[in-house]
């Protein structure tokens, strides 16, 4: 298991791919990232699942900042 901190990502969604490219297969990752409005949240399952993971997690960790918990299924 391995912690990523992407608040203060300037492309989240560019880094999250990046993040997801570097796992290894069965990894699992919990990725913490700050939210404007809820539609990144949102997005951010879509995401996860058209690159390859399992969304095991979802949570709000503070007023600001969001925390999804994912697995590496397939490249």
């Amino acid at each position: 298991m391995r912690r990523v901190d992407l608040r203060k990502s300037k492309d989240f969604f560019k880094d999250l791919e990046n993040t997801i490219k570097k796992a290894k297969i069965n990894e699992v990752l919990v990725v913490l990232f700050e939210i404007g409005d809820f539609s990144v949240v949102e997005k951010s399952f879509a995401f996860v699942s058209e690159h390859g993971c399992e969304l095991l997690n979802s949570l709000k960790f503070n007023q600001v900042d969001w925390t999804i918990t994912l697995k590496k299924v397939s490249k």
